[in-house]
């Protein structure tokens, strides 16, 4: 009879156990495991919820401050303006120099946020970048920009404005 038991296979012995309990039991047991199941659910319902807020919350930041630094930049050239217009006995000599560096700061500034003047004097034309206000008769190559009257202004490649710009047309 030891024998017998010691022959006995772990899956064996399982059903063996299984079939010891009485169905109250097996029921209790299975409804713990149920109420776990349903506890994890709930969790990982919840932390998926906190991570879309916080996901939300962080696109709005984003949003809200992603013009933060420019800004910061932009402050400067502003205080340059405000002190060139309260110096008390200035010449025009004076007002000219200060704008000057004044533009110089702000160049600086589109630089460094990779705004890059657009200024085709020359060029072909390009609809995707230039805005033609007119066409004139003159010495040059049909379709190309002969002058610009307003300079586009691009971020990233990407046109911010285009170039308003005349264009020379085809001798008649």
């Amino acid at each position: 009879m030891q024998q017998e038991e010691q022959n006995q296979t772990p899956e064996t012995e399982q059903t063996t156990l299984e079939t010891e309990q009485t169905p109250e039991l097996r029921i209790a047991e299975l409804e713990a495991q149920l109420a776990e199941q349903q506890a994890a659910v709930l969790y990982a319902k919840a932390e998926g919820e906190n991570i879309r807020r916080r996901a939300t919350d962080d696109i709005d930041k984003a949003r809200k401050y992603a013009l933060e630094k420019f800004s910061g930049e932009l402050l400067a050239v502003k205080d340059s303006l405000d002190a060139a217009l309260g110096v008390a006995n200035a010449t025009l000599e004076s007002y000219k120099d200060g704008v000057e560096l004044t533009s110089k700061q702000l160049l600086s500034v589109f630089e460094k946020f990779n705004i890059a003047e657009v200024n085709p004097v020359g060029e072909k034309f390009d609809p995707n970048k230039h805005q033609a206000i007119s066409a004139i008769e003159a010495e040059g190559e049909p379709n190309t920009v002969h002058s610009v009257l307003q300079k586009g202004y691009t971020l990233n490649e990407r046109v911010l404005r285009p170039a308003l710009v005349v264009v020379v047309k085809a001798k008649e």
